[in-house]
Formats: C-alpha cells, structure tokens, sequence
C-alpha cells in the first residue's frame, strides 16, 4: 500500500463527503491494484467506526474519546500518545495497550480513563495511523533453530523473526544489519523480517551515510517516474512563459550561497537606490511551482519527503537534481522567478512593496567567503591578521571578476545591517552559538562537516537566529530573506487566503523562571519584565548577558532547551524567536522544502484568480500583488473552489510537513553523533579539557572544547566519594571531599570508552571541577534528589554485574 492510513485520513476535514474518486488522485492510485487496496481500507475503516458511508461517499466520524497523537516509549516500557494540539494533555498507554503499536508509530488512542492532578489521562491504541518503523538497524542473534533480530533502538520493545531471503544468516550473526519489516505483529505471531543488508560489527564496516539512511529508513533514490517527470522539464524558456511576467533580465543579479548548495540555488539578489534616497531591494525566488503542478508524480514524491535531508557531502534531495538544473538560478541563465520587491529607506524600515511574477538572468554567483572578502577589501592589515582563519578568504586579485558589483554588495551590506538593527528594535534576539576552529588533528572532513550547520537561509529549525562571527557577509541573504518571508506572511493575512504558516510558541513562564534560578545560582542577575509573561526582549536581554559571562556557551544550550519547536500551522501565529505576533512564512526556499512550494502555489492563485475588487460593476479596483491593498479588501478574493481546495490540501498536509522536518534534523543530528563516535574511537584513553554543559542524578555531561564533542561522565565513576545530586543548583556535590562538579565547571577527562553505533562516549573526570563552599555544604538535598541519586547507582550496580 504506498498510502498510508493517517494520509487518506488527513483528506476528511470538518464534516465533509469525500468521493472515493478524489481520493484516488490524491492518493496517486492509478492501476486497479492500488484501487483496489483504497477500497478494503475504507471498509475497514467503516467496519471499526472511523468513517461512514453516505450515498456512496465517506464522511469521517470524530468522537470526543479518540485522539491523535504520535508514540513515543523509553527503554523501560513507558510510553505516551504526543498530541499536536498545542496544550494538550500526553496520553499514558500501557505495554498491554498497544495493540502492537511501537515508539514513533502515529496512533488513534481511545480514553479510558481521565487525567488527574498529578496524573496523566490513560488510554488505548484504538488504531495504527502510520508505521515510523518499515525498517530497523538490529543484530542478529539465533534463538533456537530460527534467526531473530534485536533493535538497536532499545526503545522498540520487540525482536524480529527473520524469514531467509538468500542472505546467509549464520554469517549475520552478532552483526549489525539493516532489517526490512515484511509483516508487521498479527495476533501471536511476532514480526517477521528480512535482511536488506549487512553493515557489520565496527566503524569502519559501513559509512556514516547508509547507516543513517538505514535507521531512519530514508529514500537514497527516486522511483522512475519521479526522473522521467523531472527529465520532461523544459531546459530553456519558451516565449509562453514569459506571459503575464515582469521582465528584470537587465537588472544586475547576483546570488550569494555556500560551496555545497550544487544546483538547489533558490534566491537571487538585486539592488537599486542609495543610502540616502533610500533602496529598491529585489528578493527573487526560484519559481518551481511554475513547473510541478499538483498532485503529479514529481508533486506527489516532493510531499512526502517534505524538505531536503543534509548528510555530509551527500544530499537527499526534495526534489531529483534534474529538476533543480531546470530550476534553480544558475549564473548566465534566464530563470523563472516569484519577486518581492520592497522599497526599504535608510534606517531599514519598509516603505511598501509588491509581489511579483518576473523573469530575471543571474550575472554573478558569490559563495559567502567571497561576499565576505569584498565587504571586508578595505580592511587594515591588523583587522585582517585578527580574524579566525576558520574560514579561509579568497585573496583580492581573485576577486577581479567581481569588481563590477562591488558597489552593490556594499551596499546590500548596509542594508541588511540596518534591517537587522529594526528586528532587534522589535525584540527579535540572535544567538550566539560559539563557532569553531578545529584543531589539526580533526580529520578535515569532520572539521568541514561540524562547521557547516545552516542548510537555509533563515532563522531555520531552531526558530531562532544564529550569528555567524566569522562571516558577517551571510546577514546579507540571512536578513533579506527573513524578511521576504515577513512582508509574504503579512500579505496572505490581508488577502485573507489559505497558507502554510510557520509557527515558534512562545516559551512557558515556568521553564523559563526554573532557568532563572539556575542561573542566578551561577551568579548572574537575570528577570523577566513581567513574572508571568515571557517575551523576546526577555530572552534578547538574556542573550546579552550571558556575553559577559565565561560560561556563555552553557547558558545558551540552557536557554534552547526552554525552546518550544517551531512547526507548520495553517493558522499564522506567533513566532517568538523573530518576535513576530501577526504571522510568517516560509517562501525563499521551494526547492528544498515543500511548505515553500506551497506558498507559491497560494501566490500564484492569487496571480491567476484573485479578484481585485468587491463585485464586476465596482469600479475600485486595488492591486492585489501590492501592499498599498491592505486594509482595503472586504471581500473574497479567492473563488469559493480554489480557497476550498487550498484549505483542504493544507490541512492534509501540514502534520506531515512538521514531523518531516524533524526526521530531517534527526538523521542530520545522526550523522554528526557517527562521525563524533568514529573520531572519539580513535583517541580512547587520551585526556581532553572540557566544559560541564549538563549535570544529571547518574552523572554529568562534558563537552570536550577541542572538538565540540560531548560525552557523559558517570556518577559511578566517581571513586573518591559519595556524591549528592542537587538538581536545583545543576551539581554533583562529594559528602566528605567537598568537591563539586557544577553546570560551567571546566574539568579534565579521559575518554574511556566509545560506543560507535549508539554514538555515545564515555568519559572519566580527571580533574577539574571546584570545591564547595561552606554555605553550599549546608544545602539540604531533598528526598527526590536522595531516592534518585540512589536508584541510580543501584541501576549502575547491576549493569555491572
């Protein structure tokens, strides 16, 4: 079945009928065979009460004691349903309860019983949603006169029964492989599973690459349709699509993108005007949705992968390479763009702006260490020599070709200064995540990997901007774009139409006033304005403090982990990391994210669709790719059928597209843990200094500052004493030594041990840390911290054993 049932769900919204014809295309069942399956699903789905019949359409039915929520277990058993809704209550299901359901899994739980104060509400697995498991990483062990095998995962709380499918399994065993589900558990019988491939048992047995595509069980090839499709695009611009189009092909057009982006260049620059007279600032957007209409096996694929997966020097593409030759803007190219056009005056406020179906030609492509060094062509010999040489510069004579925009890059420059100044006026903060500089010793691929941490060009998966202090050049495409996604939102909200919305809650007060204790305890004098409302000021004034301290990098990771995740809504809402309350977007980057493809779908609509005025006989007309509309629009400016259908492709999707994200930056965080786990392996026993960045009843974390690399010192370890956990001070405290181990200590560790595929690294503290002083001798250790602190060590105890 290629669909899965939370797919063909996601299609019945409110209390609509739904054809089985519709569903078949946009559930792409094409042959009798996948038509076939659509219908055994609906009458399952009738059969248990989920949908109905009427008049030979589907209605689904919502009752108040079945929710929707994704599985997630721990190791011991517990698991809770996670629901969507914001604010709502996770849902604590019992191993018996299941119904063969496993962690990841999305489910359709059932009630049984309400929550309490101190309770979570129980429930049951009424129905498996979406399988997150098709395949597994697992070692393979022989039970008796069959072959089984084991999740790495220690959360999947089952073993697989192996059916022969050529592979020697005898060969496999102890080994660790890539397992294919071919059935899953039904009544008593187990799941049953094949070997896809054998990665070995070390290191060095298989890349970094396969093992996470493994895991994670992501798509290294696209279906043949899906090339063909892409193959069927046009290689140059036929006279036809310049139709309706703003032509800009005479302005000088620039992009400026990492080494690695290939041919997934999605945005172009232009620029016009002085500081004084103020700019006209051209933000140009690849226009793909010009070229994949809806619902086509290029669409259908670029859905379900939801945005582009970035593995080192490999890439899992959205959408195949040969679409992003046809689409993306390559330097000499005339290409097919989506503008905002925004007239900006000096101090970097916007004056108005348009939206703009155009045609430009890319003159010049910039990677950001170019852009940087022309910025900087002026600099002193001393302001150069000062730099961190973590990114190496081009030097001036080879940036001659260049010299005809050197003018507009200082310009361009300027601007998204003062951009950036107007978005921290309003709130907005920028986070400092200290960079790198990478010892000799690292391997370069792993130095050149660990510093390469934004994929896009904007405030991206954290919600939250990070500066870059070795290259100030990249605020010029960071700043323009983030505001392009701004003024887009704005202006879906006015004309009152479907979008897809990009959402970061704001903080809750109580995490927020637990991480001020914390860090008052650490010394700092940190408040909010108001007790119990959190605003971005707040955390901008934070961020500004923790510079001062000599800890700052600790009090960052504290003040990200208060975060909420930013998600995709169809509802604009806040976006606290850019101290945003009306709405944004996400619209710079279609060829690498679906959410952006679709705001180009709505502006095209509207391009195409959108009513002007309020009736044929007004004769009030308003421009609606123009800012100079809003406030002026009383009416609909979409037909009823096109904003009914944009409603309801969004809201199938918008779910999807949040938990494809996530998969994205899992995979991308696994492949960071591998390649840390296969350097550390290679300096077992070696001494390292690093930072105390999290403390724990069972011990505490070190990052190795050297290496950006974080392990977890035991608390069994610990020979010299008996050390009491004091959770509200962050610290392990020694009862007769006085010694202490507290979040910001700088301590000396040895690596003891490293296990690769499960990429976690054992240290020893060999010095460091501080000693307590009288006062904090005298704190009392609560009950809580004293029963933790000894499950704990009885836990390490029979490990041990």
């Amino acid at each position: 079945m290629e669909f899965s049932i939370a797919e063909l769900l996601a299609n019945f919204t409110d209390d609509k009928l739904v054809a089985p014809k519709a569903l078949e295309k946009k559930l792409n069942c094409k042959d009798e065979a996948s038509i076939r399956q659509l219908q055994i699903v609906l009458d399952a789905l009738e059969r248990i009460g989920i949908l109905v019949k009427d008049r030979g359409k589907y209605r689904r039915i919502f009752e108040e004691d079945v929710v929707e929520g994704k599985l997630r277990c721990s190791s011991k058993g517990f698991c809770f349903a996670i629901q969507d809704v914001e604010g709502s209550e996770d849902i604590y299901i019992r191993e018996s309860h299941l119904n063969t359901a496993w962690n990841g899994d999305r489910v359709l739980v059932k009630v049984t019983k309400e929550g309490t104060r101190r309770r979570s509400p129980e429930g049951e697995v009424k129905l498996i949603l979406d399988r997150a498991n098709s395949s597994i990483l697992a070692r393979v062990k022989q039970a008796e006169e069959a072959f089984r095998a084991t999740p790495l995962d220690d959360r999947l709380l089952f073993e697989v029964e192996l059916k022969s499918n050529g592979t020697n399994l005898e060969e496999a065993i102890d080994q660790l492989a890539h397992v294919e589900i071919v059935r899953y558990p039904l009544g008593s019988h187990p799941p049953l599973g094949k070997v896809a491939m054998v990665l070995g048992n070390d290191a060095q047995a298989a890349s970094e690459y396969i093992i996470v595509c493994c895991k994670h069980d992501l798509p290294r090839q696209f279906p043949e349709s899906v090339e063909q499709a892409a193959k069927g695009l046009p290689h140059k611009l036929r006279k036809a699509d310049l139709k309706g189009r703003l032509d800009l092909r005479d302005l000088p057009t620039i992009t400026i993108d990492g080494k690695t982006a290939g041919h997934a260049i999605d945005d172009a620059l232009t620029i016009e005007g002085n500081e004084t007279d103020g700019w006209l600032v051209g933000i140009h957007i690849a226009d793909i949705s010009y070229y994949i209409e809806p619902d086509t096996d290029l669409d259908i694929e670029a859905r379900r992968r939801g945005t582009s997966i970035y593995l080192g020097d490999e890439v899992i593409r959205m959408l195949p390479e040969r679409a992003h030759q046809s689409c993306s803007l390559a330097a000499g190219q005339e290409r097919l763009t989506v503008s905002v056009l925004i007239r900006v005056n000096s101090q970097g406020e916007v004056q108005e702006f348009e939206i703009q179906p155009t045609v430009i030609r890319v003159d010049h492509k910039l990677d950001y260490q170019q852009a940087q060094a022309i910025v900087q062509r002026h600099d002193t010999p001393e302001a150069a020599a000062a730099r961190p040489p973590a990114y190496p510069l081009p030097p001036v004579e080879e940036l001659k070709p260049y010299e005809p925009i050197f003018e507009m890059l200082d310009q361009l420059f300027k601007l998204s200064q003062a951009i950036r100044t107007q978005r921290l006026n309003r709130g907005a903060f920028d986070l400092n995540l200290p960079e790198k500089v990478f010892p000799d010793e690292v391997s370069p691929e792993l130095s050149q990997f660990l510093s390469t941490k934004f994929q896009y060009d904007d405030e991206g998966a954290l919600g939250a901007m990070v500066v870059s202090s070795f290259l100030p050049a990249r605020s010029i495409v960071t700043e323009l774009m983030l505001l392009a996604n701004q003024l887009v939102a704005s202006h879906l909200i006015e004309l009152q139409v479907p979008a897809i919305y990009r959402v970061h809650r704001t903080p809750d007060p109580s995490d927020v006033q637990e991480l001020l204790k914390l860090v008052s305890n650490m010394g700092i004098d940190a408040y909010l304005e108001q007790e119990d409302v959190v605003h971005p000021r707040d955390y901008q004034r934070l961020v500004q403090k923790f510079a001062e301290s000599k800890t700052e990098k600790v009090l960052t990771y504290l003040l990200l982990s208060t975060f909420k995740p930013a998600v995709y809504s169809t509802a604009p809402g806040t976006h606290f990391g850019l101290s945003l309350e009306k709405g944004y977007t996400h619209f710079t980057s279609p060829l690498r994210r679906y959410p952006d493809l679709l705001v180009h779908r709505v502006l095209h609509a509207i391009f195409e669709h959108g009513r002007d005025r309020r009736t044929t006989r007004s004769k009030d007309r308003v421009n609606l790719r123009s800012s100079s509309c809003h406030g002026k629009i009383n009416w609909n400016v979409l037909p009823t059928e096109v904003q009914s259908e944009l409603e309801e492709r969004f809201a199938a999707v918008v779910v999807h597209l949040t938990e494809q994200e996530k998969l994205a930056q899992e995979a991308e965080a696994d492949l960071e843990g591998l390649k840390k786990a296969e350097f550390m392996q290679q300096h077992t026993g070696k001494v390292f200094h690093g930072l105390i960045t999290g403390v724990q009843s069972y011990g505490f974390f070190v990052e190795i500052e050297e290496l950006l690399v974080e392990g977890l010192v035991h608390v069994s370890s610990l020979k010299d004493d008996w050390y009491e956990y004091r959770s509200r001070q962050q610290k392990l405290v020694g009862r007769k030594n006085r010694k202490q181990y507290k979040l910001g200590d700088r301590v000396e560790v040895q690596v003891k041990s490293v296990d690769y595929y499960r990429q976690q690294i054992d240290l020893v503290a060999v010095g460091g840390g501080s000693e307590a002083t009288d006062e904090e001798m005298d704190e009392p250790i609560t009950r809580e911290e004293a029963e933790l602190q000894e499950e704990t060590l009885e836990l390490a105890a029979e490990e041990a054993e």
